[in-house]
């Protein structure tokens, strides 16, 4: 660190960065090291800056929520990740089963998605989760029905010899719209050794991503950042994503899961919001073909996620409602945030809300 250059409206303190810029203003590809180098790099103002630059090229000052509903049926899981506070084996307290009636109690005709996830359980039929989409779908045909992570439908192969092309054109038929991000938590065989050795792995998750986008059906992608992974593990995480979405062009958003502490162990604190919105910068700079990534308030909380907009981010998520995963680990947020909060948060940041749906269909775009 030096004296402060200022070069086309960034003042760098890193001169080390200044290559950096170059490329993002010439819309030129960056490498595993650039990106390294804005997660190491303290100059904490250039990287947020570099990124808001290259967010306001996809979509302006807009900034996109969804009126929706985490449903999470079951945290009676197979898995024994060593990340994961919300799953439990048959018997434990806490452990809970939900009824088909139990999902659609949660759901309300103002909502425009339902987001679905929940434990691998042992012994729930493959039709049960069809029943389940298809009373949804039924019952409220306005929702768009966002459900179950390529480590579901891989499970759903591995428990019930459904391959994922059958259950995804099953699951479409029945009124699947689109696909959640989750359980790709960091792409390291390392990572999967330690802490997720009988999940779905890379080449699993990446290879069900792509069968699903070939048949139309677009997902989110996500990384699990902040407990026992490397920068250069979450930069080859953000490039094997890349490189998928080239192909084929069907991700809709990226997410960065802060990992939330709870009980595990596995590091005494929550990373630092500022390793969180340089997170949030290097998505949106390594990933230039994912037009939306999120500051996902349910893990950040409320002010990080607020200032994550001016760091790359232009979506805030949803109202979510009942979720259940983030807080079994102890996310500091509340259960559900409505409409007006998430417009406070947007507008707090100096942007202009936009309600949207699941596919990014604009809704209603508020004034400044």
């Amino acid at each position: 660190m030096g004296r402060i250059l200022e070069i086309d409206g960034v003042q760098f303190a890193d001169a080390g960065l200044i290559p950096i810029w170059e490329k993002v203003k010439a819309s030129e590809r960056l490498t595993r090291e650039e990106g390294i180098a804005l997660l190491e790099s303290a100059d904490f103002a250039a990287v947020g800056k570099m990124a808001d630059f290259a967010k306001k090229r996809v979509s302006g000052d807009k900034v996109y929520f969804v009126l929706n509903r985490h449903v999470n049926p079951t945290n009676i899981c197979v898995l024994s990740c060593k990340f994961c506070d919300f799953a439990k084996k048959p018997g434990e307290d806490d452990a809970y089963e939900m009824s088909i009636q139990e999902v659609l109690d949660h759901l309300d005709d103002d909502i425009r998605e339902v987001h679905i996830v929940g434990g691998h359980h042992p012994t729930w039929p493959f039709e049960y989760y069809v029943d389940m989409v298809r009373s949804i779908h039924q019952s409220h045909p306005q929702v768009q029905i966002k459900a179950f992570t390529a480590s579901e439908i891989d499970y759903f192969q591995r428990r019930w010899k459904v391959t994922p092309e059958e259950s995804l054109a099953i699951f479409k038929e029945a009124g699947l719209s689109t696909m959640p991000g989750g359980g790709a938590e960091v792409f390291s065989s390392r990572v999967h050794r330690l802490l997720l050795p009988g999940k779905a792995n890379a080449d699993r998750w990446l290879d069900i991503h792509r069968i699903a986008h070939n048949m139309g059906i677009k997902t989110n992608c996500t990384l699990l950042y902040g407990h026992v992974e490397t920068f250069d593990e979450r930069i080859r995480h953000l490039m094997r994503l890349r490189e998928l979405q080239d192909e084929t062009g069907g991700f809709l958003a990226f997410i960065p899961l802060e990992y939330q502490v709870g009980m595990t162990g596995l590091r005494p604190r929550h990373t630092p919001p500022m390793d969180d919105l340089k997170m949030i910068a290097a998505a949106r700079l390594m990933l230039d073909n994912v037009p939306y990534v999120k500051s996902y308030w349910v893990m950040l909380g409320e002010a990080t996620a607020s200032v994550g907009l001016n760091f790359g981010a232009n979506d805030l998520d949803g109202t979510i409602g009942k979720e259940r995963i983030a807080h079994a680990a102890l996310a500091n947020s509340p259960a559900g945030i409505a409409r007006e909060k998430m417009l406070r948060l947007i507008g707090d940041a100096g942007r202009i809300p936009v309600e949207r749906d699941a596919v990014y269909n604009e809704i209603t775009v508020y004034g400044n």
